[in-house]
């Protein structure tokens, strides 16, 4: 009985970092943050209640959170199916068993060691400077410079080109999952005389479909919390056209020092993850394939 009580003593002892790191620096502040959004709270005054009127604010009065929300939405559609789409078609063509193939996985895989790092976002934007690296080589076969991020129009698509450049780890999950389909399935297709397309959409895609569905709540919680990129390369402009929610959050808290109001818009977004996550699992047995119930 003692051993059992000395074991158990010791378990508590090894998982104590992790339980003392959680609740001082995630539940904590998860709680604290819900207290603070009904609060009127710059930091240097104590926190006064005011109930709603930051919700209230934020839904009815901001337009720079409707403009936000509006950037984030568009910024997500275009993300998390184009890093899909990228990740999965490298997936299937390294999917093969040739000469250095593990050195070029690598190679596909370092961008996401990096993640949104400030360093790389640095490095994205004096690509697309008005006198980067990327007006250097179109202004090789004659095209004129393009103001990338000075234009509205050109200011998104290199902040989406950043994301979709860090694709490794949805590759890397795409690997294990088509290395994990049956060959049998396949050459059964074969001798029913089904091409490779036939077989991509019949049979590669239904059995990965549980992970391909992994990476559509991974990605999208991660395109609507963005912030590096949009911060370090265009700081939200030009003319709002890149100021996502998180950005929009850091400069009410920061810059503004409304703590309690920013505190409310993390909530706005914490429900929208919600929400969102919520309607995609709500029609996961549409797409994903299960076993058990033969359906895709």
């Amino acid at each position: 009985m003692k051993s059992l009580t000395r074991r158990r003593y010791i378990g508590l002892l090894f998982i104590a970092p992790w339980i003392i790191g959680f609740l001082v620096l995630q539940l904590y502040p998860f709680i604290t943050s819900l207290i603070y959004s009904f609060a009127e709270y710059n930091i240097m005054s104590s926190p006064k209640f005011i109930g709603i009127q930051n919700y209230v604010q934020l839904l009815t009065k901001d337009r720079e959170f409707w403009n936000s929300l509006r950037v984030t939405v568009v910024y997500t559609l275009f993300t998390v199916p184009g890093k899909l789409v990228v990740a999965l078609l490298v997936a299937v063509l390294m999917n093969k068993n040739m000469r250095g193939v593990n050195a070029i996985r690598t190679i596909y895989y370092l961008p996401s060691l990096f993640g949104g790092s400030i360093a790389v976002s640095i490095l994205w934007k004096l690509m697309f400077q008005n006198t980067g690296i990327i007006n250097q080589i179109i202004g090789v076969v004659g095209i004129k410079p393009v103001k990338w991020l000075g234009n509205p129009n050109t200011a998104m698509p290199v902040i989406i080109m950043q994301n979709l450049w860090q694709f490794g780890s949805a590759f890397v999950m795409f690997l294990a999952a088509l290395k994990n389909v049956p060959s049998e399935l396949y050459e059964a297709a074969e001798i029913d005389g089904a091409g490779r397309v036939t077989q991509f959409f019949r049979i590669t895609l239904p059995q990965i479909s549980s992970i391909i569905f992994f990476n559509i709540i991974m990605q999208t919680i991660t395109a609507l919390q963005s912030f590096t990129g949009p911060m370090v390369i265009t700081n939200g402009g030009p003319l709002k056209a890149t100021y996502v929610l998180g950005l929009k959050l850091y400069t009410e808290a920061f810059s503004y020092y409304k703590m309690g109001y920013a505190c409310a818009i993390s909530w706005v977004i914490f429900i929208l993850i919600m929400a969102v996550t919520g309607v995609l699992f709500r029609f996961s047995s549409m797409v994903v394939y299960y076993e058990d119930k033969g359906d895709f």
